[in-house]
């Protein structure tokens, strides 16, 4: 069992590298087909299968679905572990199943278990009670499993550029540490210390409160219009936070994801009339 589990894990980490549509450490999707959006999941199965469903990427050859933060949250063992590494696992296994139209991008939680430092979540530490629950149900094996789990978030891709001219990241540096941001890390091979504080993947992922003069910057800097983006808790599922930039959470009852056709251009109200409920989802 433990071995099965790296293995999927070391398939994945080949997987993410070898998706024909990425570009560095960016994904670039063409003006073409369409494109399933989602925020952060946290472990939350219900809501990745209504997501699979909604998608259904065995009938529709050219959509896309892109996935983050499925670590950190949802259900736990007798002891209070976390046990969002399922998910994560059947995540990968989809992943396998459309690798070239499943994509998923790092998140803040991700940029955590990568570097070994702590994030908390809901009063608790999260990735220490992942390793506590991966140590009771892996036993010795456990540590072989954390190391290709952490391999495997490693090897995502940062972000999705959109040909429509829609950008789609975890989060944005936020406005004090813009300066600090390189934006060379799309192109360049990812580094250990790029997810460690205040490396350009930790500034891409831990963002939050940006201005309108900070969103513009980046929207010139990657040639967008529009921003989608997760980490932000929102209760109702979405927020406009700013007039090219919209926030989706799909880790609660009220999440919502965001269907988007590629050759389509939009304006940020017109997306916003497009977000599904997952909740309406069979």
């Amino acid at each position: 069992m433990p071995q099965t589990i790296i293995d999927l894990l070391s398939k994945g980490v080949k997987a993410n590298h070898a998706d024909k549509f990425r570009r560095g450490n960016l994904i670039q999707l063409p003006a073409e087909g369409s494109l399933i959006a989602t925020g952060d999941i946290h472990g939350h199965r219900r809501n990745f299968e209504r997501i699979v469903s909604f998608a259904d990427l065995a009938s529709h050859h050219d959509r896309h679905v892109v996935l983050q933060e499925i670590i950190h949250g949802g259900p736990q063992d007798a002891e209070g572990g976390c046990l969002s590494y399922r998910l994560l696992f059947d995540t990968v296994r989809y992943k396998l199943m459309f690798p070239d139209r499943v994509h998923i991008i790092i998140g803040n939680h991700d940029a955590t278990v990568i570097s070994g430092t702590a994030v908390m979540k809901d009063g608790q530490e999260m990735s220490r009670a992942l390793y506590l629950a991966l140590k009771r149900e892996f036993r010795q094996a456990s540590a072989d499993v954390e190391q290709a789990i952490r391999q495997f978030l490693f090897s995502q891709p940062l972000a999705v550029r959109c040909e429509n001219r829609i950008w789609l990241s975890h989060s944005l540096p936020e406005d004090r540490f813009a300066d600090k941001f390189d934006p060379h890390i799309m192109d360049r091979q990812l580094k250990l210390n790029d997810c460690e504080k205040p490396g350009s993947a930790y500034l891409l992922t831990w963002g939050r409160r940006h201005s309108q003069a900070l969103l513009d910057k980046m929207a010139e800097l990657f040639d967008v219009d529009i921003f989608v983006l997760g980490h932000q808790p929102q209760q109702q599922g979405y927020c406009k936070a700013a007039k090219n930039l919209l926030i989706i959470a799909s880790d609660h009852n009220h999440g919502c994801l965001l269907p988007i056709n590629l050759a389509k251009s939009y304006t940020i109200d017109e997306l916003i009339n497009l977000t599904v409920p997952l909740t309406s989802i069979p």
